[in-house]
């Protein structure tokens, strides 16, 4: 069994990839710039180490005695240019694994066909691949089309458009013609890498059972969710405005959406068949793939956390306002120079009769307003002022997650156009803590996110203020 580094195993592929290799039994390691926010949520054979695709030193230590790298990180959502980014992040990769005597580097791309110019997203993405065979060190390229899964970018992209759009304007990249291919296919694809002969460098095109474009995509999802939705086809839409109206109704961010417009104009299908010859994966179509993103769609959120992925080359500390899927969040974070068993003490004891540690008063007439709509308010308290339990009612909460010392989930019960949770988590770092907080909300159509803007200054108060008086609480001892 070959010894195994995955880069990337916070994001959305590469934390499934980890699942999918530690219960083969694979001998691996997780390249984090993070390491004690991943080592929580990965098996203890799994080593997690220190280091940062921008520092080729780490690279060397992270790679000794590897055999298969995967490389499964990009730079769009980062500022900047983000082309330049990949390149940079890449050939470092590269040249470390050619140091370290690396057998072979496995690289998820993007798949383009077609005559079209490519689009700076799929141009970084074809050239990232050729900048890790350049390194000298055999690479498996697997170039996918759409990838169909809860929580995979542009999947999500669909799934709000057609949950919150009875009528749809559509422009013209909605008819480009794509091969999409299921979430757990892709999976089988990269992990089967690993069995593939030693030899020169490969590329392989990989799709699902169907062509189809991306209108088809979005009738399918449709019809499977019992929506009915108006497409009406206009041939001027450029992908600025786009972009921006994107930015409003989906979990896409403007720049972010921008980029994958600019791919969509690309043709997305497998011309050639190889990898269907090379591996004994026969991929599944639309319809299945859909239905499975549909049914797990609460387990993928639960898989891959909200509060973890980050772009390769933006900051340490994620935006405040970042997103998941669907789910529109606000994460904060504020360091302590306590130990973590010290700092969850707050958490531990938030709400009930200790209250909500800042802006009591907008908790009492938002508990008030859920009475008035035949909602539980805030008279439920808590059941033990010191530690509650999974399945306890916090106030208007309910305890969902709960990891003593670490880690504290909560689903509100209150009434509300869409889904929401507030997690606490505590992380070791530089000698004290760093103390997570994470409010998630998934609106439920147009008024959801009405409601979730509308509150954004009221965020801002009640989630400002709550974390720094449990970081002063932490610092002081309070109980």
């Amino acid at each position: 069994m070959p010894r195994v580094l995955v880069t990337g195993a916070t994001g959305y592929i590469g934390g499934r990839l980890v699942l999918v290799l530690e219960a083969a039994g694979v001998r691996l390691r997780c390249l984090a710039r993070q390491p004690a926010a991943l080592a929580s949520r990965v098996s203890p054979t799994t080593e997690v180490v220190a280091g940062d695709l921008f520092d080729p030193a780490s690279l060397d230590r992270a790679l000794a005695g590897i055999d298969v790298a995967y490389y499964l990180v990009h730079s769009m959502g980062a500022h900047g240019d983000y082309l330049e980014k990949d390149r940079v992040a890449a050939r470092n990769l590269g040249d470390a694994a050619r140091r370290a005597g690396i057998q072979r580097i496995v690289y998820l791309g993007g798949l383009a066909t077609g005559d079209e110019p490519l689009s700076r997203h799929l141009k970084s993405r074809i050239e990232t691949g050729q900048v890790l065979r350049e390194s000298g060190v055999p690479v498996v390229e697997f170039r996918a089309s759409v990838v169909i899964g809860s929580g995979s970018l542009s999947f999500e992209l669909i799934r709000a458009l057609v949950e919150r759009l009875p009528l749809m304007i559509c422009p013209r990249w909605v008819s480009t013609l794509a091969q999409p291919i299921g979430i757990d296919d892709v999976l089988a694809y990269l992990a089967a890498a690993l069995q593939l002969p030693d030899g020169e460098s490969r590329t392989f095109e990989i799709g699902g059972a169907d062509q189809a474009s991306y209108g088809d995509v979005m009738r399918e999802y449709a019809r499977q969710r019992g929506l009915k939705r108006v497409m009406i086809s206009v041939p001027l839409l450029t992908p600025r405005l786009s972009s921006l109206w994107l930015g409003l109704v989906t979990p896409v961010y403007a720049r972010v959406g921008r980029a994958l417009i600019e791919g969509l104009k690309n043709r997305s299908v497998v011309t050639d068949p190889t990898a269907l010859a090379a591996f004994p994966i026969r991929p599944i179509g639309l319809r299945e793939a859909i239905g499975r993103a549909i049914r797990y769609e609460d387990r993928a959120f639960a898989l891959t956390r909200w509060s973890d992925a980050r772009s390769s080359g933006g900051a340490t500390a994620p935006p405040a306002d970042a997103r998941f899927g669907g789910r529109l969040i606000d994460r904060r974070q504020v360091h302590v120079a306590v130990d973590a068993d010290r700092a969850f003490v707050p958490i531990a004891k938030i709400g009930g009769n200790q209250g909500w540690y800042s802006a009591t008063w907008l908790w009492r007439i938002r508990g008030a307003m859920d009475l008035l709509m035949g909602g539980v308010g805030m008279r439920r308290g808590r059941r033990d002022p010191n530690a509650p339990e999974v399945g306890d009612t916090l106030d208007f909460w309910r305890v969902e997650v709960y990891e003593p010392g670490r880690r504290l989930r909560l689903a509100a019960e209150m009434k509300l156009p869409g889904r929401a949770w507030l997690e606490f988590e505590v992380v070791p770092e530089g000698g004290g803590t760093l103390v997570h907080q994470t409010a998630v909300f998934e609106p439920a159509g147009l008024f959801g996110l009405l409601y979730w803007y509308v509150l954004l200054p009221v965020h801002a108060v009640i989630f400002g203020g709550m974390l720094r008086e449990i970081g002063r609480r932490a610092r002081a001892g309070r109980e």
